[in-house]
């Protein structure tokens, strides 16, 4: 694949780019994506998800430009967007169609016969980037005993951008373009656990997956997927396990669309975005890692995690780093949460009569009860200081009677002799003891007047 030229020379002859009928923004078509394409089995490398959602946005534009090409092009901020266009560092490009052109997949459909053949290749057959008027330019083109299939496909999923753009996870992309092609059907094939797993995954089999246990994979890569689907596309899947004996052996989905009610209105088709994946490059993170991360806990954890690493870097205290990548591995899960409460937070705001809203505004409630309470607690205990010797001493010998009637143990007592009732382990029961019989049984009950009024001062708005 050639480097980006300013110019490209007048001697050889090339091929125009050819502009397609308007950037993925304006395309109304849905991806027609092969069965065959749906169970791709990596042989050799891993299929990251930002491969497989730049290949879904190429084969997208190829559609649309025609089987009468065998070579394709297009714009790079058509295909991918968070890379400075000016400069000449694509690494982070040329590293993934890289990938596209050498990784070698079986391609496959989840259903055993329905693609009516099985082959293996790469997924490009070749990749060239070139820079035209100050403009990076993509052209691209695919084996030619997968060129008709691919773009005029017999048998097909039909996908929307919008949502694949939304899936953070391979093994939610993959699930959720194989449950798409059987939503009318309501159920995905049967297959072996051991067939879905690097279909999920996207990785190759090794030694080790093969001693993986089922439970293990149902955790890691099975219940994220279908919780992700679930959440954030257009239709619902169940997981339905069959027994061998005593052991799980084959998996199968059953799908069902969600009610127009229930879908959240679908974006535009942007470019996928590596902003992230570049930034963590820049900072001297290796892409792979910086992918792995992203797919594990998220783009806005990551975010969030290279802004740390960022403040870190600069201060140097307490020494510099050593292990940048270290460093920010160990601060992903506490972002993740972080930014797991802050989306709760919005969605209650959303709906505040949901279950996450209920669960919030009830944590409010607790804490201005909590602050409340320490300002009554206070107050009390300013009422009995304010007592003359003698009423703090009626007071106390009172308190030492109750005590003993309660069997309180002996040691609070002895201190309450020794010390007085101003003595830490002892002024709590003073409080209440006194409260209860000035005030009454309600003393430590706030009024809602009184809430709002400590929500005004604490923060966050009452129910």
């Amino acid at each position: 694949m050639d480097s980006p030229t300013d110019t490209p020379s007048r001697s050889r002859t090339r091929r125009r780019p050819i502009v397609p009928n308007g950037p993925p923004s304006t395309m109304p078509v849905p991806l027609l994506k092969p069965v065959n394409t749906l169970g791709w089995t990596p042989k050799e490398k891993k299929i990251t998800i930002l491969a497989r959602k730049s290949w879904n946005v190429l084969l997208h534009l190829a559609q649309n430009q025609g089987l009468d090409k065998e070579v394709f092009s297009t714009t790079l901020s058509q295909v991918v967007r968070g890379i400075d266009y000016g400069s000449n560092d694509l690494e982070l490009i040329k590293k993934h169609l890289r990938g596209m052109v050498s990784t070698t997949v079986e391609w496959q459909s989840p259903t055993s016969g329905e693609g009516g053949y099985w082959t293996v290749c790469g997924l490009l057959s070749h990749a060239r980037l070139t820079k035209v008027r100050g403009e990076i330019w993509l052209e691209w083109s695919y084996a030619v005993n997968m060129r008709q299939e691919l773009l005029e496909p017999r048998v097909f999923a039909r996908l929307q951008l919008p949502i694949l753009s939304q899936l953070r996870t391979h093994a939610g992309l993959a699930l959720y373009e194989i449950c798409t092609r059987y939503k009318d059907i309501g159920r995905t094939a049967r297959q072996s656990w051991h067939w879905w797993r690097p279909v999920l995954t996207g990785r190759p089999e090794n030694e080790k997956t093969a001693r993986m246990e089922y439970r293990v994979f149902k955790r890691d890569c099975l219940r994220l997927a279908i919780a992700e689907i679930s959440a954030v596309t257009d239709i619902e899947i169940e997981l339905v396990e069959y027994k061998a004996g005593r052991f799980i052996s084959d998996l199968q989905f059953l799908v069902k669309p969600k009610s127009s009610q229930e879908l959240s209105a679908i974006g535009p088709t942007r470019p996928v975005d590596v902003s992230l994946i570049e930034r963590a490059v820049r900072m001297g993170i290796d892409s792979d890692r910086a992918e792995s991360l992203m797919e594990d806990f998220g783009d806005a954890a990551l975010g969030a995690g290279l802004d740390a690493l960022e403040r870190r870097i600069a201060s140097g205290f307490p020494e510099p780093l050593r292990d940048l990548y270290r460093y920010l591995k160990s601060l992903m899960p506490g972002e993740a949460k972080r930014v797991q409460a802050e989306q709760a937070v919005q969605a209650a705001k959303t709906d505040p009569h949901g279950p996450v809203g209920k669960a919030i505004q009830a944590t409010r409630q607790a804490k201005w009860t909590e602050q409340w309470l320490r300002e009554r607690r206070t107050q009390v205990i300013e009422e009995i200081q304010h007592l003359s010797p003698d009423a703090q001493n009626d007071l106390e010998a009172s308190l030492l009677e109750d005590m003993e009637r309660r069997n309180v143990h002996p040691s609070i007592r002895k201190r309450l002799q020794s010390s007085g009732w101003e003595h830490q382990i002892v002024v709590q029961d003073m409080v209440r003891y006194y409260a209860q019989a000035t005030h009454g049984p309600q003393w430590d009950q706030p009024t809602d007047r009184e809430l709002l009024e400590v929500a005004s001062r604490v923060g966050g708005p009452a129910a």
